[in-house]
């Protein structure tokens, strides 16, 4: 709770004690105890309307409780004048506390950012700002330090507590050769980095911006209750006006009577449930996935997800994890053993991504290749323990003059030959990311009708990848411009009232991503500019989490349009009832603090997702 919250719940304990006593004094007793309440929890609400008259802004709430309660007391309605402020500001703190616990989720985010960082530069450490930080800098983070940008470990070990970042509770642990980002903790050891970004471009600054920029977009039903808001508040108090003044003047009915009427009009009128309540139930769903490490940029992207029928998945790094490694070995002659090690000798100095794979399966191979030379599109051959060997595929086979029978594995198939004789064959493909299959079924559940791939590997590779995750419908061979020249046959085939979604995570992603109702990116592995491009970012590449958004984007849509029916329906009421004479005050004070109270309570629920 916030100083300014502890101390508004402060004034509310003390009027209500000062409140409670007067009930129980007699004549002007009573009315003093009563004006020193209403004064006490209202001081604020007067000189906001005061100030707000002075600016030109007279219609808000604070203006309708200032005109009632003043009104209230003119007419020696000491108990209600208040308890109707009283209860108004039971409202406002409700109203505070709910948007305090939403943004505390997503500002747990802001508390990423590293305050300095500690640079080595010919032994000596220099103590600097993240952002002077430069590409191939090596930095020192000690235990309890943040991480200032993304690197490789050159030296040492730790544990590092990634949960801002990524939404992984477990510590991670590192050593030399890996990978870390930006705004992990370093919970033991010492570590010597080497910096792969600048600041600007790392992890941690591409996730504040997202969070500083999410506010902005709204949805469109709230811009629908801020304008309506705007044209409201005057109508309402336009009306309160001729009641108060058309029944005396045209009928001859006491004025007392009707300007009574008129200001329990004014107090039902006021829109707080709805100002208040629409917005809060975008801010917290939001909220909601901010705590699982989906960021969202602004509430308009969870309206569209609860509209979303169709969903688009491009393969690589988004279906699959995105890295090769070996899948299957078969053996001709020799040993699996052998096999692997005459390979990794001839791959031991490429970088090409099937090379690493094959060189990561066997690191420990003993001996040493000499006379190692690449042919572009067939692949390699070198002289191991004095024989000539060749990795590569069936077309550098057949020309070293070595039978094969090509294979329909899936991947990338490695052939090897020692000695002109062939030894077997390597496999090296892509994974599926675990739970891809479940996460598919759960999006089916939830009324996603119709899923595709859209990738630009070979049929074979794309129809491997589609069977195993569930997903019935694929497209393989694609360029990018084909991607989006596809996706926006998908969005001129959808229907006016569902939405289109695309989950991708590299560069080539970034156009359809940017065309799409809903563009969902990987943030991990996924590149800057489909983060930039994407409406909601998965911190963690954890695809497991798009149910959890869908089912929070569908939740908060819905507790919105609960909390518009339910305050309009209970306002047309009351408000009729009021005009008519039978609406009391203490109707009028549920009409308004009472509805936005609930109201509130409602959208709250979208936190316990």
């Amino acid at each position: 709770m916030t100083r300014k919250q502890k101390k508004l719940l402060v004034r509310i304990a003390a009027a209500i004690i000062v409140f409670a006593v007067g009930l129980f004094l007699p004549g002007w007793w009573k009315a003093g105890c009563m004006i020193v309440a209403w004064a006490i929890v209202g001081y604020d609400v007067l000189w906001a309307a005061l100030r707000n008259i002075l600016r030109g802004q007279l219609f808000d709430e604070k203006f309708l409780m200032a005109l009632a309660t003043c009104c209230a007391l003119a007419m020696q309605d000491w108990a209600e004048a208040a308890a109707v402020m009283l209860f108004f500001q039971v409202g406002e703190l409700f109203e505070s506390l709910a948007v305090e616990r939403s943004r505390r989720s997503i500002t747990a985010l802001m508390d990423i950012r590293p305050d300095t960082a500690t640079v080595l530069k010919d032994g000596e450490e220099i103590v600097t700002e993240p952002e002077d930080v430069a590409i191939g800098d090596l930095l020192l983070v000690r235990a309890g330090e943040r991480i200032p940008t993304d690197g490789v470990i050159v030296e040492g070990e730790a544990s590092l507590d990634t949960a801002k970042v990524t939404g992984e509770a477990m510590p991670v642990d590192v050593s030399a050769g890996m990978k870390v980002v930006s705004g992990s903790v370093n919970l033991s050891g010492v570590l010597t980095i080497r910096a792969e970004s600048a600041y600007e471009q790392s992890t941690v600054a591409r996730i504040l911006t997202l969070v500083e920029t999410a506010a902005e977009k709204k949805a469109q039903t709230e811009r629908i209750i801020t304008r309506f808001a705007r044209f409201y508040t005057p109508a309402v108090i336009g009306a309160a006006v001729l009641l108060a003044l058309l029944p005396p003047l045209v009928f001859g009915q006491p004025f007392v009577e009707w300007i009574r009427r008129a200001l329990t009009f004014l107090v039902i009128s006021c829109p707080c449930a709805l100002v208040i309540s629409v917005p809060l139930s975008f801010f917290s769903g939001m909220g909601a996935a901010a705590k699982h490490g989906i960021v969202v940029k602004g509430g308009v992207v969870l309206e569209q997800l609860a509209r979303t029928k169709t969903l688009v998945f491009d393969k690589t790094g988004t279906l699959t994890e995105g890295s090769f490694s070996v899948q299957d070995v078969r053996c001709a002659a020799g040993t699996k053993e052998e096999l692997l090690r005459i390979a990794a000798l001839c791959e031991q100095y490429s970088t090409h991504p099937v090379a690493r794979a094959i060189s990561e399966a066997c690191q420990d191979a003993q001996g040493a290749a000499k006379n190692i030379r690449e042919r572009a599109g067939y692949g390699v051959t070198a002289e191991i323990d004095g024989k000539q060997a060749a990795l590569g595929n069936a077309r550098l086979m057949r020309s070293i003059g070595v039978p094969v029978e090509e294979t329909d594995h899936v991947g990338t198939a490695v052939y090897v030959a020692y000695d002109g004789a062939y030894l077997g064959m390597i496999a090296v493909a892509d994974t599926l990311r675990d739970g891809a299959k479940e996460t598919m079924e759960a999006l089916s559940a939830q009324g996603i009708d119709r899923m595709v791939i859209l990738t630009g590997d070979n049929e074979r590779s794309a129809a491997h990848f589609a069977a195993q995750s569930g997903v019935k419908e694929y497209h393989a061979q694609l360029l990018p411009q084909d991607k989006v020249s596809f996706f926006e046959k998908l969005l001129n085939e959808r229907k006016e009232d569902q939405a289109v979604a695309f989950v991708g995570d590299g560069v080539n992603d970034a156009p359809v991503l940017t065309a799409a109702d809903v563009g969902i990116a990987m943030g991990g592995v996924g590149s800057e500019a489909a983060v930039e491009a994407a409406d909601a970012v998965l911190l963690k590449d954890d695809i497991t989490k798009l149910p959890l958004l869908l089912r929070i984007a569908k939740k908060k849509t819905a507790i919105a349009k609960q909390n518009i029916a339910f305050a309009l329906a209970v306002k047309g009421v009351c408000l009729i009832l009021g005009a008519l004479g039978y609406a009391p005050m203490w109707l009028a004070i549920f009409a308004d603090v009472g509805v936005a109270v609930l109201a509130i309570l409602n959208a709250f629920r979208t936190q316990g997702i």
